[in-house]
């Protein structure tokens, strides 16, 4: 068994985020949306399109989609970190989802305006591979950090991750903005090339991790189980734990609502800049290379204020301003006021997902050896808020406009401020003094 805060290992699981984040940047949030709103949006049909004869808004179908791929994950995942506990291999399913999401991406290259069902469909398939990699890759952290560590290394892998994805994006931008150094004339061609990219990207900085971290040790006999009713097995008896965890359980539903706003603004900031201000593409991802900077220094500030008065009540702070966040998206009316709103959204996004993923981990019984199941029920968590967050945002626009859509989201925050402040007020129970104090 390998100690813990090894700073070799702790690096190696830092450069999974470092990989994989590079889909999350242009993927989720600059190239591709902007890519797919330009193409998809027509003078004969404007903003609607045809998807297998069903006829949608365009930033409507792609929210669907994703909400539809989040769901398949949330009921996948269980089963599939049940499975790994049991038989010790969650490093084999991290190797699997990341290669289906790498070459989901790959695939993209070839979407194009005659070709939308298939960039529709390969970008639900590269969010699974995203989604189930960064599920295993966090159900290593109380693994290979200790309690008093544990915010500080979340802090470290975002941030590799933000670093690692700038890079590329960067490169990527060059190709967008200057394609005539390098001869292109195609103007889908820089687009399609950056989704190349990011697959290449992610699956070959993906073998640093894959080499450096641990197996995993068999909770169960192999033979004795047979794979899906492990996984089960395995989920029942973390849920059967949960309800001995008071604090646990209700960060959880915190979590979650709060999760469905911060979520959802992170998948559809570029198109709500494209339609409601008619922002171009090298304008939309300035905005989001300026998030993923200030992200590393929200990240590690987060960290530190954590230290000083303690997570929950970080995390409480951080909500209402993204609740001010929403609000003040509602009445924007100008790009200056876009690039502010976009430097506020990057220090609280950085530290929130830091802060929440490592107030979990210390809210873990002690010594426990299935933490691949206990961050199931984190990663299915926020997927349903994903889920419904993405729905919700989609079905708001289809009957009203976007701008509402966003304020909307100000209810899931402000109940996520109230179930935090219901956790501040929760003694822990027995079973989970020495995790708390």
């Amino acid at each position: 068994m390998q100690s813990k805060d090894n700073k070799s290992t702790i690096r190696a699981w830092a450069m999974f985020d470092w990989a994989n984040s590079a889909y999350n940047l242009v993927i989720t949030s600059t190239i591709f949306p902007a890519y797919y709103t330009a193409i998809t949006t027509t003078k004969e049909q404007g903003d609607k399109v045809d998807f297998f004869g069903f006829t949608f808004v365009n930033t409507a179908l792609a929210n669907y989609s994703l909400s539809v791929s989040y769901l398949i994950m949330a009921i996948l995942l269980p089963v599939l970190s049940g499975v790994a506990d049991a038989r010790g291999n969650k490093k084999f399913f991290m190797k699997v989802f990341t290669w289906i999401g790498s070459l989901a991406c790959m695939a993209l290259y070839f979407f194009e305006s005659d070709t939308l069902e298939l960039g529709v469909i390969c970008s639900a398939v590269a969010a699974a591979g995203y989604i189930g990699g960064v599920m295993f890759s966090n159900s290593y952290l109380p693994q290979i950090a200790s309690v008093g560590r544990q915010d500080k290394v979340s802090a470290q892998g975002f941030s590799y991750g933000y670093v690692g994805s700038v890079l590329l994006q960067i490169i990527c931008f060059v190709f967008v903005l200057k394609p005539e150094l390098f001869g292109i004339t195609d103007a889908s061609f820089p687009a399609r090339l950056s989704f190349l990219l990011v697959g290449l990207w992610w699956i070959g900085f993906a073998q640093i991790p894959f080499r450096k971290l641990p197996d995993g040790t068999p909770a169960l006999a192999k033979s004795t189980l047979n794979v899906v009713a492990s996984g089960y097995s395995e989920l029942a008896k973390v849920w059967r734990q949960l309800k001995e965890l008071k604090v646990l359980k209700r960060f959880l539903s915190a979590f979650f609502l709060y999760s469905v706003g911060v979520q959802t603004i992170m998948l559809v900031a570029t198109a709500f800049g494209a339609k409601v201000l008619q922002m171009e593409t090298s304008e939309l991802i300035q905005i989001i290379l300026i998030i993923q900077l200030v992200a590393i220094a929200g990240a590690y500030f987060m960290s530190g204020l954590a230290k000083r008065i303690g997570n929950i009540p970080v995390l409480m702070l951080v909500v209402l301003i993204w609740v001010g966040v929403c609000v003040a998206a509602y009445f924007i009316e100008t790009k200056g006021q876009f690039f502010a709103l976009a430097g506020l959204v990057g220090i609280i996004m950085g530290g929130i997902q830091s802060l929440s993923r490592s107030t979990y981990s210390k809210l873990l019984p002690a010594n426990t050896p299935d933490t691949a199941s206990f961050f199931s029920f984190y990663d299915v968590t926020e997927k349903i808020a994903i889920v419904i967050g993405l729905a919700t945002f989609a079905f708001i626009e289809e009957h009203s406009n976007i701008r509402n859509s966003a304020l909307g989201l100000t209810l899931f925050f402000i109940a996520g401020f109230i179930a935090l402040f219901v956790v501040l007020k929760t003694k822990p129970s027995t079973y989970e003094v020495s995790k708390t104090s």
